[in-house]
């Protein structure tokens, strides 16, 4: 069903969305920062938002629209210029072949893709389709299903907060649209071409990128994580409303509301430190929590991808499988990696001592199948050192636990 979503609606649906976002999808602080120049007058034509469902998308083409670089860089942002004129060229694009555009759709489940996609849609009379490329976030395109979905990339339209906009566009080897490998294979080429451009000083480390222009039968194959923006708004009205105060709180929520059965994965601990830095479009780094006996390390790039405890010996989550942060006792109790330091190096003093317990679950299951996506986890969990092959969160927890499920 059809929904609208407020302006007040935007702060309980960027919190739940940085939950399930894995540690990334851009920072609570990004997002926030955005939303709050949300205001109907001489930018935003309204202040009211169309959500529809993946079944009601057919009044026309959709695209993914999003920021693509660094959280860090794009903390300050006020408005979503470079992707509302991304999907603008797009808009003029598919004019001039008769073809209305009509949807946008954020590329994973996070505060700010969610957040952006939102504002973009109230900036062009759109509306944002209940779904994304994953149902966590991801650092790589390559590992949303519309890449494997092979839908076609073109154009791929990246544009910078002052307008430099710059089309990227990999000539197919067979045919108008290519081959079902070439598909494959451009969102990893568009990636990698796209990285230098954003670490450019035009750019500033982000950029506002429109991809994947998708007719109704497209939205239909290619996206099979449904439902994620009205799920990340739940989950944070509920938290905003108390209902969730403690991680054993969330982890019934996740149970009894989202058919998600999440598990707490390390003791309740302090923020010992959390190390990074930004490059390439990157903010990559570590973040240490101690309890006890036991370190939990967890190792991200923009977004989490393993997680270790010191007394084990092997990780205890491997991406895609997600883990989040949970912060009991007053105040915000979800960060992501990007909230958890101060932009000059220090930990965010919102947390101090107060209990952080890490949650895992496991990913949709698009992400887990072999091919595409999870090739391109692996490769990138290879690059960080992890060598071995992807092994489920429920099997990693079983040899954690003695063979106990």
């Amino acid at each position: 069903m059809a929904y609208e979503l407020s302006r007040e609606d935007l702060e309980p649906l960027l919190l739940g969305a940085a939950f399930f976002g894995s540690g990334g999808g851009g920072t609570i602080e990004s997002a926030r920062h955005l939303a709050k120049h949300f205001v109907a007058g001489d930018y935003y034509p309204t202040d009211k938002v169309k959500v529809v469902s993946v079944e009601e998308a057919t009044e026309g083409a959709a695209v993914m629209v999003a920021y693509l670089g660094a959280p860090e860089a794009i903390n300050k942002t006020s408005f979503a210029v470079g992707p509302v004129a991304a999907v603008q060229n797009v808009q003029t694009r598919l004019a001039s072949q008769a073809t209305k555009l009509a949807y946008v759709m954020p590329p994973e489940s996070g505060a700010l893709g969610f957040t952006v996609a939102a504002l973009v849609a109230a900036k062009l009379g759109l509306a944002v389709i209940d779904a994304d490329g994953a149902g966590r976030a991801v650092p790589s395109l390559p590992m949303l299903t519309f890449a494997a979905a092979e839908i076609d990339p073109r154009p791929a339209l990246l544009v910078s907060q002052g307008g430099l906009c710059v089309e990227l566009d990999v000539t197919p080897r067979e045919g108008n649209h290519g081959g079902p490998s070439h598909q494959r294979d451009v969102s990893a080429v568009v990636e990698q071409m796209m990285r230098p451009i954003v670490a450019d000083p035009e750019f500033g480390q982000f950029g506002g990128l429109a991809m994947w222009v998708m007719t109704p039968a497209d939205i239909d194959r290619a996206t099979p994580v449904r439902g994620t923006l009205k799920r990340a708004l739940e989950l944070g009205r509920a938290v905003r409303a108390g209902r969730i105060r403690s991680a054993s709180q969330m982890i019934g929520y996740l149970a009894e509301h989202c058919g998600i059965a999440a598990r707490a994965i390390s003791e309740p601990g302090e923020l010992v430190s959390a190390a990074g830095k930004t490059g390439g479009g990157f903010d990559g780094g570590q973040v240490c929590i101690r309890s006890a006996a036991h370190t939990y390390t967890v190792i991200y790039e923009n977004e989490s991808l393993i997680a270790w405890d010191s007394a084990q010996a092997q990780p205890i989550v491997l991406a895609p499988d997600s883990v989040a942060y949970f912060v009991d006792g007053e105040g915000q109790s979800i960060f992501s990696n990007g909230d958890l330091v101060l932009d000059n190096g220090s930990l965010n003093p919102a947390i101090g001592k107060r209990p952080v317990t890490l949650i895992a679950w496991r990913a949709e299951p698009a992400l887990r199948q072999p091919g595409l996506i999870l090739d391109s986890f692996m490769a990138l969990l290879n690059s960080l050192g992890y060598l071995g092959p992807y092994v489920p969160l429920e099997v990693l927890q079983s040899i954690r636990h003695g063979g106990a499920a």
